[in-house]
């Protein structure tokens, strides 16, 4: 891993991803968009069960580091290259096989927001603030970025939180069903991490695959198909429904 993305794993089935740019509440550099997608592959290399992604210090991520936009947006051709690695970076965690989540404190701002989205689950402590504000620079937010917020919190709440670029604080947030869980600031930790220990202790099968039933209703995908179709019949042959089977049947917890 780059300096700046710091792979752990708390658990041996659990993987932590920190963005680590403190000095910039971890706005994200376009060496760390560029890394984003190694970083994720070498973590699920690890044989983790689940991905917990979070921010170094007190803030999640700031967005993108404006501090480089004068040099990565001065051509057609350097603006092209790292729209498609911020593209690629955001499409990599949203295709992680395993359950992914976001742990969430402080600022969580444009990019840092949207890598936030392309996580599963999204806990946040009540420091945790968010905004997505291309329309205070001048930009347009891209279409697919534009597409998993309005499938995270609707229409009417996509639209008022582009269109306004206002700052929103953790408590709407939950309400606009931005993010899944608010915790209090000194159980954040602990909150995501039992939450991650009960998914490792499910069929990794069965979760990479209904991933996979996410992925293709996100994609326009409606009603069933062949494919759909032989993942639900294999399941009943699987190992894991074996064993699911077997602990269920004898009162104890399966091992998968």
């Amino acid at each position: 891993m780059r300096e700046n993305l710091i792979f752990d794993q708390p658990a041996p089935s659990i993987g932590r991803l920190t963005l680590s740019q403190p000095q910039r509440r971890n706005a994200l550099n376009a060496s760390m968009w560029a890394a984003l997608p190694a970083a994720i592959d070498a973590a699920i290399a690890t044989g983790i069960k689940c991905l917990i992604v979070r921010g170094d210090g007190d803030h999640f991520a700031a967005g993108a580091d404006i501090s480089e936009f004068g040099t990565l947006y001065a051509t057609q051709e350097s603006t092209a290259k790292i729209s498609a690695d911020i593209k690629a970076a955001m499409n990599a965690l949203a295709a992680c096989p395993v359950p992914t989540l976001a742990l969430i404190r402080g600022a969580c701002v444009g990019g840092g927001c949207g890598l936030a989205l392309c996580c599963d689950i999204r806990f946040a402590d009540n420091t945790a603030k968010f905004a997505i504000t291309p329309a205070k620079l001048g930009l347009v937010y891209p279409y697919d970025d534009v597409q998993r917020l309005i499938e995270t919190v609707g229409m009417s709440h996509a639209k008022d939180i582009l269109l306004s670029a206002r700052l929103i604080k953790a408590k709407q947030a939950r309400k606009m069903g931005l993010i899944n869980h608010l915790c209090k600031v000194d159980n954040l930790e602990a909150n995501v991490m039992d939450y991650a220990e009960s998914l490792t202790a499910l069929s990794a099968q069965s979760l990479k695959i209904t991933k996979q039933m996410f992925a293709a209703y996100s994609a326009g995908q409606r009603g069933d198909n062949d494919k759909c179709a032989a993942d639900f019949l294999a399941g009943f042959s699987s190992d894991d429904f074996k064993e699911g089977y077997s602990a269920f049947m004898e009162k104890r917890r399966p091992e998968f």
